[in-house]
């Protein structure tokens, strides 16, 4: 019996995730753009005469209604802006009130999301429906990490760091906490590097501070949004007659590795392109990693563990050995190959701070929260 259908919802994207009695019966990961689709597991035959429409809900739905679906099912979305959330929601209409108003701080992402989400409501409505939030994962940092240097009201008014990759970050803390114990209680950085990307610091379990702040585009240089960005630039561009829409399609959508490669925002593409702008895009992407990771751990006062996850990091092996490089001053020592070979520890054992890649599993931890 289908118990659980996770759903993890990116802006040109969707993996759905089947569990049947509690185990993992079989996956699908949608590539809206290529129109192209995988699937692993224990596949029903219903599922070998699906195809792709390029609608993002009508596809959600028209696969989720080959499935045996009963009433005792639950279906378990990621949701990347829960603001004050601090756990998993059923989802009714005052949550989804709240998430709609949190949309436009991360708009490549909520609004999809939502828009499957009320789909599959509507298509299955004696269902339990049930959000878990990117930003639950940091909800408990000190006012050290949250708060912004404006004034008190603001903060009380929501303008603070949320953090985001949340789901990410549990994933990796629960893988860790089996293979290194020691470590996952002590002073752990984790690089979660794709198309979005942060860094987090994490001591004894818990966050205490992360490289995304209010909305999505803070901090690491990703695909198409800015990264850290003086605010004074925007100030300027307002001053030069820049509205709001033209401001976010600058900042969400034609930044980062586009912006800085005029090529394009696949790490994949630019590492296999020899012109200097993809190089630069290559090299700026990296430093700042390395930079972010320093910063954080003053945070924690050091770092006994770095845990590289997501697309990048878990199949660049040239991304990777370039920002360890940058950390070599700190005692890290790569094991060349090691990181060619994407072992899972890539550092070496005189090393002063272990190096990891983990596979982040978002859809595991979709599916404990509908459990719980």
């Amino acid at each position: 019996m289908i118990n659980i259908i996770s759903l993890n919802v990116g802006s040109s994207s969707l993996k759905i995730s089947v569990y049947a009695n509690n185990q993992p019966l079989c996956s699908a990961n949608i590539d809206l753009i290529q129109k192209t689709s995988h699937f692993s597991g224990q596949i029903p035959n219903s599922l070998l005469t699906w195809q792709i429409s390029g609608n993002l809900s009508d596809d959600a739905c028209q696969l989720i209604k080959k499935l045996p679906i009963t009433h005792h099912s639950k279906f378990a979305y990621r949701v990347v802006h829960g603001g004050d959330y601090v756990q998993a929601q059923v989802l009714n209409t005052p949550v989804l009130a709240e998430l709609e108003r949190l949309a436009p701080l991360c708009p490549l992402h909520q609004p999809p999301a939502l828009s499957v989400i009320k789909a599959l409501m509507q298509a299955y409505p004696q269902q339990q429906h049930i959000a878990a939030f990117d930003t639950a994962f940091h909800a408990q940092q000190p006012d050290l990490s949250k708060r912004y240097a404006l004034p008190l009201q603001l903060y009380q008014q929501g303008i603070k760091s949320y953090g985001f990759h949340g789901l990410s970050c549990q994933s990796i803390m629960r893988q860790l906490a089996i293979l290194e114990p020691t470590l996952a209680l002590g002073k752990v950085l984790i690089a979660h590097l794709g198309n979005g990307a942060s860094v987090t610091a994490v001591y004894q379990g818990k966050s205490q501070a992360t490289s995304m702040g209010f909305s999505t585009l803070d901090g690491l240089v990703m695909g198409t949004r800015c990264g850290h960005l003086d605010a004074g630039v925007l100030l300027y561009l307002l001053s030069q007659g820049w509205d709001e829409p033209r401001l976010s399609q600058l900042l969400y959508k034609q930044s980062g590795l586009l912006g800085l490669s005029g090529i394009s925002s696949d790490m994949r593409t630019l590492l296999a392109n020899e012109t200097d702008q993809a190089k630069f895009a290559v090299d700026y992407f990296c430093q700042r990693v390395a930079r972010e990771v320093v910063s954080l751990a003053t945070v924690i006062n050091g770092c006994d563990c770095l845990v590289l996850t997501g697309g990048i990091a878990e199949h660049q092996a040239q991304v990777r050995e370039s920002i360890l490089k940058q950390l070599s001053w700190l005692g890290v020592i790569m094991d060349t190959s090691a990181n060619q070979q994407h072992q899972t520890i890539i550092s070496s054992p005189k090393s002063a701070i272990k190096v990891l890649i983990l596979e982040t599993d978002e859809q595991y931890e979709l599916y404990l929260a509908a459990k719980n």
